[in-house]
């Protein structure tokens, strides 16, 4: 029989997962490799619900598993050791799950990388965790363009806007992935489950306060903040200081809807340790001002509908902000676009770089790319 592995989390079971277990074991023996709660702490940063021996116990008293374990590495490869002493004939994943580093490391090892189509068990409504942690609904956020002139050391140069995007929480997105991640956890450790009713902006800047206390070294740009607490699509636009002089939001379904046909996401690994996008930078006014301008053409874009000059002005907002910040790119993230942007208008990365998502602008589904949901109003 081929050898068939999984690897993931696998907190609070249920039958999500016994479903994603049959439909992989009907390849073959199914082998499982299990996060460690350090493992799942360091790419969460939360602690699971059930410790690790606990999710051991129930992942391997499910008939359709072959054996499972603790994976002995960390982050998001923390198998690499496991799978090269079992040599499975498939690595079966589920579209969050999927990453370019996975399939480098299958390719380089002769293993058939294969990913789920997510089928729930006749009769059952589909499950995920995510689904499941679903009372917290603060939402997570998206830069898609502009990132960096959020800081006085850029804008003071040139004034200019950066557009943002208040996701739902559909899926748990990595920490540090440039998602704002560390934001919503003090947002959720301020309001817990909910943003609570009052002056979005007032609300957001309450936030920002609470992260960046007197006496902060490196400020934490209130794009973070307001990406968070405003719903649907946002140009703030800034000038000369750490708080936008302007902010203009777009929250009509068809805009949104728009928004969430289009935009697509492919994981890369995290952010190392140490890693710093304010290395070897080369800030000046030039720089600041083609990523003023480039921006506010995605933004006029993204208003028309315009497809093609969006995904043209995002590629051109993320050139600018690397010829100021080179340390952006990361080995990983440019092997991700030079596999990916064929297949799409246009292309970004998250956040600050080093890590986490490459975004996809494209008119067809991208294999392999996971969706998101914009949080409305």
């Amino acid at each position: 029989m081929p050898k068939v592995f999984v690897s993931g989390c696998y907190d609070m079971l249920h039958s999500g997962h016994v479903a994603f277990f049959q439909e992989a074991a009907s390849h073959g023996d199914l082998y499982v490799g299990i996060g460690s709660d350090k493992t799942i702490y360091q790419l969460k940063n939360r602690k699971t619900i059930n410790t690790e021996q606990e999710r051991l116990y129930m992942v391997k008293a499910l008939r359709c598993v072959k054996d499972a374990w603790i994976n002995s590495g960390s982050g998001i490869m923390d198998f690499e050791k496991e799978v090269a002493a079992l040599k499975p004939d498939i690595f079966f994943v589920n579209t969050d799950g999927f990453s370019p580093a996975k399939q480098e490391f299958c390719d380089r090892l002769g293993i058939r990388l294969m990913v789920s189509q997510r089928l729930p068990q006749a009769g059952l409504p589909p499950r995920s965790t995510t689904a499941l942690r679903q009372e917290c609904t603060i939402p997570y956020r998206l830069e898609l363009g502009g990132g960096w002139l959020d800081q006085p050391f850029v804008n003071s140069l040139h004034p200019g806007p950066v557009i943002t995007l208040a996701i739902q929480p559909t899926q748990e997105f990595n920490h540090r992935s440039g998602m704002a991640t560390s934001s919503r956890k003090q947002a959720i450790e301020l309001w817990h489950t909910s943003i609570p009713q009052g002056d979005r902006e007032k609300l957001a800047y309450t936030l920002f306060c609470v992260e960046n206390p007197p006496g902060t070294k490196n400020v934490s740009g209130s794009q973070d903040q307001l990406g968070i607490c405003l719903p649907g699509l946002n140009r703030l636009h800034y000038d000369n200081g750490f708080w936008p002089n302007a902010i203009d939001s777009v929250t009509a379904d068809d805009a949104l809807d728009f928004l969430e046909a289009h935009l697509q996401l492919i994981a890369l690994p995290m952010r190392k340790e140490g890693y710093s996008p304010l290395l070897n930078t080369h800030i000046s006014p030039d720089g600041a001002q083609r990523l003023a301008e480039a921006t506010q053409q995605a933004w006029e874009a993204l208003l028309q509908k315009d497809l093609h000059a969006w995904g043209k002005a995002t590629t051109q907002s993320l050139h600018a902000q690397l010829e100021m910040f080179p340390n952006m790119m990361t080995d990983e993230a440019a092997q991700a676009i030079k596999e990916y942007s064929q297949q799409a208008l246009g292309y970004k990365i998250t956040g600050a770089g080093g890590g986490g998502y490459l975004v996809l602008i494209a008119e067809k589904n991208i294999p392999n790319a996971t969706r998101i949901k914009a949080q409305r109003d």
